[in-house]
């Protein structure tokens, strides 16, 4: 029998994947995958057309979200199950949209800073839609030359901590819990071992968010080690945390990546879906 399975970490043309919503959501079916979440970062565009597809296949699609918020490394949050027309998830969307401005031409500056000729307007044409971030920063130092893959560039420039990385973020934590749980919807902490804290400042972080209404914590990811699936999985059930589970596929802006397989050996159990859907259905209704 087959073994029904999900991929909650996935982004599109809408913020920094190389693929289409529908073509996305054709592609996890053509995966194999049964249920999917897109998560753009910081955007909800794509959100309903794959849903419109998704339903045309056969494949669920929970609408999804990945919010960047201020912290002293780096942390996401993804929301699942949100109402993607929620005023006040529009609004403050909004407000994220002019601070990654601001954080866009301190990139910009910082790359220029350190040699790179590079501008803004170079950088958003490898965007296709208004939103453009650090990926597309990686992908016009590699279109330059500047550095041999993306990876490199993140790892020597972009990451937490490395020079040419901008720090600005309009949300702190909790807001960022906030604003996905006023959209209906449920937050999880994601890739937690990039935060890039010991595991006693993690588990009192976890702490922290689970005071301010974290509902789960991304407990399958691409590079997960066993270890850290192991201490992430027992860590939610530590604070009777849900678990999500993701690829942060982006197609071809990140291309050892793979839908659903993650660097090739990651498997996410529909079950993990399936709480999520059954946790937030009424978004579904």
């Amino acid at each position: 029998m087959d073994i029904k399975l999900a991929d909650l970490h996935l982004h599109t043309t809408c913020s920094d994947g190389s693929m289409t919503p529908i073509e996305l959501v054709r592609h996890a079916y053509e995966s194999g995958l049964s249920a999917i979440a897109i998560t753009d970062h910081d955007c909800v565009d794509g959100v309903e057309e794959a849903i419109e597809e998704g339903s045309r296949l056969g494949i669920t699609v929970i609408p999804g979200i990945e919010i960047s918020v201020a912290s002293a490394t780096e942390t996401h949050i993804l929301g699942y199950g949100i109402d993607i027309h929620s005023k006040f998830l529009s609004s403050k969307l909004q407000d994220i949209k002019e601070v990654r401005r601001v954080r866009n031409a301190d990139m910009c500056d910082k790359l220029r800073d350190l040699g790179f000729e590079i501008t803004l307007d170079e950088v958003k044409e490898n965007a296709t839609g208004d939103l453009f971030g650090s990926t597309h920063f990686a992908a016009t130092l590699l279109k330059k030359g500047y550095v041999s893959s993306m990876k490199e560039a993140f790892d020597k420039y972009l990451a937490a901590g490395r020079p040419a990385h901008a720090e600005a973020q309009c949300l702190s934590p909790e807001e960022g819990i906030e604003l996905i749980k006023k959209a209906g919807g449920g937050a999880f902490l994601a890739h937690p071992h990039l935060i890039r804290i010991d595991d006693a400042a993690l588990k009192e972080f976890v702490s922290f968010l689970y005071d301010a209404g974290l509902d789960g914590i991304e407990g399958y990811y691409t590079d997960y080690t066993p270890e850290m699936e192991e201490k992430f999985h027992r860590i939610a059930g530590e604070f009777g945390l849900m678990i999500s589970g993701g690829s942060d596929f982006h197609g071809s802006m990140k291309p050892h990546i793979k839908i659903g397989q993650g660097l090739g050996n990651m498997r996410i159990p529909y079950s993990v879906a399936e709480s999520i859907i059954n946790k937030f259905e009424e978004i579904y209704l």
